[in-house]
């Protein structure tokens, strides 16, 4: 049986490995950030369950009231909301399905169209 070495003897490369692969540390970490920034948004309060809805139009609807309702945003209410929307989409994207994808891709031109109605007015 060898002989164990002394810990200051040990080469960088000796390191214990953690049990968890390479990344995974980071993945976890960034859902928990992206998950917090979608629940505790400092620019919008949003409805409880906006991006669960089935119809885009009802999630657009939630976006702009939040947005307009906001007095912590710093940009147009059509921006923070339309970033919200982006936020989610791209950092849940890989999870959705796509009939979900479809719908939240759906809830963008709502959005949009929303904002428009309310400029002619």
């Amino acid at each position: 049986m060898p002989a164990a070495r002394p810990t200051a003897e040990r080469p960088a490369t000796d390191r214990p490995r953690s049990h968890r692969p390479q990344g995974a540390r980071s993945r976890a970490k960034l859902k928990q950030w992206s998950g917090k920034v979608t629940r505790e948004s400092n620019a919008l309060d949003l409805e409880q369950g906006v991006f669960t809805m089935r119809n885009a139009r009802d999630i657009a609807a939630s976006l702009k009231r939040s947005a307009e309702r906001s007095t912590r945003r710093k940009s147009a209410p059509l921006q923070s909301a339309m970033s919200m929307l982006t936020f989610y989409i791209n950092r849940a994207g890989r999870n959705l399905s796509e009939s979900r994808l479809r719908t939240l891709e759906k809830a963008k031109s709502e959005l949009r169209r929303l904002f428009r109605s309310e400029d002619r007015s």
